[in-house]
Parts: structure tokens; C-alpha cells; sequence
């Protein structure tokens, strides 16, 4: 299986720069896996799709304002870090920018409540630096840093809060679960109050979800680990509603992943946190999830795989088709997709 079977042509006007003005009303492709039909809605139309006794999870994690710019204390140089993963203490894996720059030893004053000195480089290039601040990190965070928004977005984004679902609630991610953007506290409440439950796993979002595949043999790719947890709660609900029928609806990619990576050859979701190197991708069996809500994804991604692994790729090459020839928006900011 090669990395260029999963690319598409797409029309660069077609990657959303910036969030649709109402959440809930960006497009939505819905495609019935079973007849291949494909529908062209609103998003919320979805609450159309959902069975009451169906489960909709959702990953409730929260984006960090992760890309801060520090000066050099002695040359006056300016160095732009973003923030990866938070390891012992107030030490962080980061990307810096211009990486070669970012020796270790140097100290960069980001403001008069954060420094960041460089201690070490990984292999991979990204550096170990600590973070010298008195107080509460995240709120510190919130006054000097900005959203890591992914690098196909130059618009500049006014409102924080449209890189976070309107339900985020731990801090911790590099990258938005992008496919929640989508919903409001309205049609939340309008699909609880249709009897489908509402479930939250957790799975901090890294950088890597969105990088395109560079191996030219998808078999030979690495993924990243990323930071996942589900409670003994949610697992009893989704496991209480498959017993009865009820369909297991992932809010995305990252809840999906994080689903497929707890549950049993049977299905049963077990509790638990942990990290997950998980790659799906087609020939992949899945355990737990029966419907996906999602964005679309970038052309050659391991996202765009796992699409094509719940599908097939020649069925997801029909859908993006349509979607680039119908206009829809793309990436991070842009329109939803559902498959079921």
C-alpha cells in the first residue's frame, strides 16, 4: 500500500481559513456505507442520523495556547516555540523555530512572567526546554501564548474559543479535535433530549495527527503516542448501549482512535489511561466504533487512512470527489463529514 494512493487534488481555495460564523450550521456530507448514497446537509442535520439509545462520543480535551515567541536574552534574537508535551516538572518537548538557533544553555524571555531556557536536543530535532514562571502555567499560557493553528491556516484567528469545542475541558492539546467544532450547547441538548447519550473519553491531540505521511510505504510509518483516558463511566454507558443495540457514534478521528485502542475483540470498551501508538488504516478491523463524524482531511494523511480503513479508499476518493466538485470547506475550519 502506497502513501500516493491516498492523494487527491484540491483546489487551495477550498481549505477553510477561517470557523463558519455558527458552528452548527457548516455543511455536512453524510454517506450511507451500505447503498453508497451520498447526502448534502447542514451540520445540524445530524441529530436526522442518530437513534435514540445511540452513544455519541466525544473527546473533551482542551487546546493550549502552545506557540509562544521568547527573545534572547543577550543577541536580542527571537525564537518561536510551540509547546509538544509536558514532561517531569516544568520541562516540555517543543518544536522551535529556527530550530538550530535554539542551542542548549540559552535562555529566551518570552515575557515578564515566562522564560523558556533550551536543555537539550532530540534526535528527531525538537528540544527539551524548561520554563522558568511563578504561578499557574495555563493561565500564564492564556495571556502571552496563541493557538498552535496548523500551518495551511494564515488567517489570523480573533477568537481563541473557536479552536476549542464549545464542551473542551482539560488542557493538554497540541491541536484541536477539530470534528467538535461543529457542535453548540443547543444541539447538544436537542440530540440528549432525543435519547441518544452523550459520552466524553479523553486523548490529547499531537502535533503528528495532521502530518502527511512521508514514507512512501504506508506500512513503514511511525505514528506518535498521544495521551489517552476513558473513565469506568463512560465505558459502562457505551457498553450498556451496544448490549441493547444501540450504535457506538465517534465525534472524530481522536475519540475514534482512542475507542479502538481500549476495546476488545468483542467490542467491550475496559477503562483505563495509557498511550497509543495507534494506526489505522485499511485492512484494520473495528472493534468498537460503528459511525464517524468527521472533517476533511489532508491529502496523504494517516487520517484520510483511517477513513478509508472505515470505508474503503475507492469509497472515501468518491466522497472527497464530490465534496471538492459540490465546494465544501476543508481541513481543521472546514465543513463535517458523517459516514455510518
Amino acid at each position: 500500500m502506497k502513501t500516493s494512493d491516498f492523494y487527491y487534488e484540491l483546489p487551495k481555495e477550498l481549505i477553510a481559513q477561517s470557523p463558519c460564523p455558527d458552528r452548527e450550521h457548516s455543511r455536512l456530507l453524510a454517506y450511507d456505507r451500505s447503498t453508497g448514497k451520498i447526502e448534502d446537509k447542514i451540520f445540524s442535520d445530524i441529530i436526522d442520523y442518530l437513534n435514540p439509545g445511540d452513544v455519541l462520543v466525544r473527546n473533551d480535551t482542551r487546546v493550549i495556547p502552545a506557540r509562544i515567541y521568547g527573545r534572547r536574552e543577550d543577541t536580542g534574537g527571537t525564537m518561536e516555540f510551540l509547546l509538544l508535551k509536558r514532561l517531569e516538572g516544568k520541562k516540555w518537548e517543543c518544536l522551535a523555530k529556527p530550530g538550530r538557533r535554539a542551542k542548549p544553555g540559552l535562555t529566551f524571555t518570552v515575557s515578564s512572567e515566562l522564560s523558556a531556557t533550551v536543555i537539550d536536543t532530540l534526535d528527531d530535532g525538537n528540544k527539551i526546554i524548561e520554563l522558568n514562571y511563578d504561578g499557574i502555567l495555563e493561565e500564564i499560557l492564556d495571556r502571552v501564548g496563541e493557538m498552535p493553528l496548523p500551518p495551511y491556516i494564515t488567517k489570523k484567528l480573533e477568537d481563541k474559543e473557536r479552536y476549542q469545542t464549545v464542551y473542551a475541558r482539560e488542557n493538554g492539546s497540541a491541536a484541536a479535535p477539530t470534528a467538535g467544532l461543529h457542535f453548540t450547547p443547543e444541539l447538544l441538548q436537542r440530540i440528549s433530549d432525543k435519547g441518544i447519550e452523550i459520552v466524553d473519553v479523553l486523548l490529547h491531540v499531537g502535533l503528528g495527527t495532521f502530518r502527511p505521511v512521508s514514507e512512501e510505504n504506508v506500512e513503514d510509518h511511525r505514528m506518535h503516542s498521544e495521551y489517552y483516558r476513558c473513565t469506568e463511566e463512560a465505558a459502562a454507558v457505551i457498553n450498556a448501549a451496544r448490549a441493547k443495540g444501540g450504535r457506538i457514534i465517534a465525534v472524530g478521528t481522536t475519540s475514534c482512535r482512542t475507542l479502538e485502542s481500549i476495546a476488545d475483540d468483542n467490542g467491550i470498551i475496559h477503562a483505563g489511561s495509557g498511550m497509543t501508538e495507534i494506526f489505522i488504516k485499511p485492512g484494520y478491523k473495528f472493534k468498537a466504533v460503528d459511525a464517524l463524524i468527521t472533517n476533511f482531511h489532508l491529502p496523504e494523511s494517516t487520517l484520510l487512512m483511517l477513513i478509508s480503513a472505515f470505508c474503503s479508499r475507492e469509497e472515501v476518493m468518491k466522497v472527497y470527489e464530490h465534496a471538492v466538485k459540490e465546494r465544501y470547506r476543508f481541513f481543521s475550519f472546514g465543513d463535517a463529514s458523517f459516514f455510518y
